[in-house]
C-alpha cells in the first residue's frame, strides 16, 4: 500500500493568482484568527483570538517544508493557511529557519491586525514579501466585513499598518477585498484608497469573491466594475486575475491525501488542483471523482464554476446563524 506523501503543516503548492505556485505553510489550527471575515473562503472563524503562542511546533513545520521541497520547486514559500499566521509567537524563528533552508523567497499573507505589535514587526522584517489586507475605509465597514476580535479597533489596525511600513524595507503588497453592495461604491473605495496611500505599498491588489465565501451575503463585484474601481487606487493598483499557467512537474507523484490536504485549506477547481500539484487535468479529475464518490469532498458552484472542498473542513464550519446587519443596510 502506498505511503501518504502528505505533510501536516505544509500544503500545495497551490495555484496563486499573485505568487505563481505557492507552497503553503500553516502555523495555527484551523480557523484560529483575529478576524471572522464574511468573505473567507474556508468558512467562519471558530477560535477568534489575539493570543500569540506556539500553536504548532516550529521544528516539525521546518521538517515538513524540507521534506516537501525535495518533491517540488515552488515560486514562494508562503505563510498563510487556515488562520492568521502572525498569531504564532515564534514566527521570526520560523522565518529565519526557512531562510537558512532555501533561497526560495518567503511571503507572509496576513490580515494586518497585529502589525502594531513590535514582536510581529521584528518577525516580519525577515520576510521577502508581506501582503496585508485593508478591506474597509472606516470603523463601520471594518466591523461589517472583517468582524474583528473585540480588542482590535479600526484605528488600532490602521496605525499598526502604518507603523509596520515605516520599519519594513521589503516588498509590501496591499490586498483590498471589495464586496458588492458594501465597499464597491466610489465613495467607499476612495476611503480605502486614501488610507492605502499612507502605507506606500509597492502594489495594491484588488480582489473580490471568486470562491464559496463564509456568508452567502458576501457578493462578488463584476469584472467591469472592478476595473473602474481600480482607477480610484491609482497607478500601483491592479485587479487580481485568475491564475492561468500550464501545469508543472511537482517532482513527485501527488496522491489523494495531497488533494485532500490542499482542499482542506481552500476550495479549488479541477484545474487549480492540476496546476498546484503538477498533475495532468485528467489525473486531477479522476482523483476528485474518486474522492467525491467516497464522500470525502463536496462540490459547490460559484459563477458557473465547480469548486471542491474537503468534507472534513466543512464539518468544522458552524451552521448558519443570524447576521446582525443585512446586505441592504450598506446599500
Amino acid at each position: 500500500m502506498k505511503q501518504s506523501n502528505a505533510c501536516r503543516y505544509v500544503f500545495g503548492p497551490v495555484p496563486s493568482r499573485r505568487l505563481g505556485r505557492s507552497l503553503g505553510v500553516d502555523l495555527v489550527p484551523f480557523k484560529t484568527c483575529t478576524y471572522d471575515c464574511v468573505y473567507c473562503q474556508i468558512g467562519r472563524t471558530t477560535n477568534k483570538t489575539v493570543e500569540r503562542r506556539e500553536y504548532v511546533p516550529v521544528a516539525k513545520v521546518l521538517s515538513d517544508v524540507r521534506r516537501k521541497l525535495t518533491r517540488c520547486k515552488p515560486n514562494y514559500v508562503t505563510l498563510s493557511g487556515s488562520g492568521e499566521p502572525t498569531l504564532h509567537a515564534r514566527l521570526g524563528e520560523l522565518i529565519q529557519g526557512l531562510k537558512n533552508m532555501t533561497r526560495i523567497p518567503v511571503a507572509v499573507l496576513t490580515n494586518g491586525s497585529l502589525l502594531g505589535d513590535r514582536d510581529v514587526q521584528a518577525a516580519l522584517r525577515l520576510a521577502d514579501l508581506v501582503i496585508p489586507s485593508l478591506d474597509g475605509g472606516d470603523e463601520a465597514a471594518f466591523q461589517y466585513v472583517n468582524r474583528p476580535h473585540a480588542a482590535i479597533t479600526f484605528e488600532r489596525m490602521v496605525k499598526g499598518l502604518v507603523d509596520f511600513r515605516a520599519r519594513y524595507s521589503g516588498a509590501l503588497w496591499l490586498e483590498v477585498f471589495l464586496l458588492g453592495g458594501v465597499t464597491a461604491s466610489k465613495i467607499e473605495a476612495t476611503k480605502i484608497a486614501t488610507l492605502a496611500r499612507r502605507l506606500r505599498p509597492d502594489k495594491i491588489q484588488l480582489n473580490t469573491v471568486t470562491r464559496p465565501p463564509a456568508e452567502d451575503f458576501a457578493f462578488p463585484v463584476p469584472a467591469a466594475r472592478m476595473k473602474q474601481l481600480c482607477r480610484v487606487f491609482g497607478g500601483k493598483a491592479e485587479v487580481i486575475a485568475d491564475y492561468q499557467t500550464p501545469a508543472l512537474d511537482s517532482g513527485g507523484e501527488p496522491d489523494a491525501d495531497d488533494v485532500l490536504t490542499l482542499l482542506g485549506r481552500r476550495p479549488c477547481t479541477v484545474k487549480d488542483i492540476a496546476d498546484g500539484l503538477g498533475l495532468h487535468a485528467t489525473q486531477a479529475a479522476k482523483l476528485i471523482e474518486h474522492l467525491h464518490d467516497a464522500g470525502q469532498v463536496v462540490e459547490q458552484r460559484v459563477n458557473g464554476r465547480a469548486y471542491f472542498s474537503s468534507m472534513k473542513k466543512r464539518a468544522g464550519t458552524p451552521p448558519p446563524g443570524p447576521v446582525g446587519r443585512t446586505q441592504k443596510t450598506r446599500g
